[in-house]
């Protein structure tokens, strides 16, 4: 799937493209507890989008990553769309 198809409400997307920055991370309180979220842009030839990275994930990988993300979900934050990988999901470097 290509960046420029996402839309808000997705779900099982897979997408492949470069991480081309990282946020800080910041310390948030969700109902399963405090842990770490950062934001990174990702993009491939069609655009960029934002991707949340979560507790662990953070630290996996870094600006220039070539990576792939499979059963992720897209919603809205900010009026912006963004990707997430759930629990069911998997992101992992190519």
């Amino acid at each position: 799937m290509k960046i420029s198809e996402i839309r808000d409400g997705m779900s099982n997307v897979e997408l492949t493209g470069e991480i081309v920055e990282i946020s800080e991370p910041r310390e948030v309180i969700t109902k399963f507890g405090n842990t770490s979220v950062a934001t990174a842009k990702v993009k491939d030839d069609s655009g960029t989008i934002n991707l949340s990275l979560w507790g662990k994930q953070i630290s996996a990988v870094k600006v220039g990553d070539n990576i792939h993300i499979t059963g992720g979900y897209t919603k809205s934050f900010r009026d912006e769309v963004q990707v997430n990988v759930g629990k069911q999901g998997s992101l992992q470097k190519v």
